[in-house]
């Protein structure tokens, strides 16, 4: 495929690929825990690249035992479009050879990460903040995509949880001050939390996502690592 075509797309050429394109050419990703495929979009003079993960093939987790990571991991699209982050690729719910799940734009990553990811870079403080809101129990190294100026987020399934789970690589920016603009982008999403959260994640779960942007602008500070719980996933890449 035609990386230069693909990327030429805007989000909404992606977003209407993602949503009626053809799914083909199928290939497991083998290390993923969960059923993750990648695959080809196609329709009419349109192909991306994209991860397919059916909820057929998520394992139960015994701390996350309602709904669904596909659910998830569009809700946390959803949010990343509310706040202004923009740092998740575009991502869909639909159906596909394997059943009903998220479908997630594929982001050709360019550029090796190396440790940029202990780095103070913009990009990666929006994430933070992101990961914050959403409670991420799971932002990995290998979860960040470095593609030229622009940082991106992906797998998001593990995330939500009503109680504190916070595990990230990225405290770099631990009790730092926000500023203006991530209070903005915190105040528009708590107006505008997006109608469809209601159906992917529960009650519980959306209350407690209202309290986590409560309390960041009351402290309008980043928070610091959990003490009662460990504050990286392992293994952390």
């Amino acid at each position: 495929m035609d990386t230069c075509v693909q990327e030429q797309m805007d989000t909404e050429d992606k977003l209407r690929l993602l949503k009626e394109g053809e799914i083909g050419n199928l290939k497991r990703i083998a290390d993923a825990s969960n059923a993750s495929i990648f695959c080809t979009i196609s329709k009419d003079e349109l192909a991306c690249h994209a991860i397919y993960k059916p909820i057929a093939g998520e394992r139960p987790l015994w701390d996350f035992p309602d709904g669904n990571l596909a659910s998830r991991e569009y809700a946390a699209y959803l949010i990343s479009e509310a706040a202004g982050f923009k740092c998740v690729p575009p991502t869909v719910l639909r159906d596909g050879p394997f059943g009903f799940g998220a479908l997630q734009y594929w982001v050709e990553e360019l550029d090796d990460w190396g440790d940029q990811y202990l780095q103070e870079l913009p990009g990666l403080r929006s994430i933070a903040l992101f990961d914050v809101v959403i409670n991420n129990t799971d932002r990995k190294i290998g979860h960040l995509l470095f593609k030229g100026n622009s940082i991106y987020a992906c797998d998001h399934g593990v995330t939500f949880h009503q109680n504190y789970k916070l595990r990230t690589v990225l405290w770099q920016f631990a009790n730092k001050e926000l500023n203006e603009l991530e209070l903005v982008q915190l105040e528009n999403l708590l107006q505008n939390i997006p109608t469809e959260i209601d159906n992917l994640i529960t009650i519980s779960e959306k209350n407690a996502l209202i309290d986590r942007i409560e309390s960041l602008l009351i402290s309008r500070k980043f928070p610091l690592p959990p003490t009662d719980w460990p504050a990286v996933p392992w293994p952390p890449f």
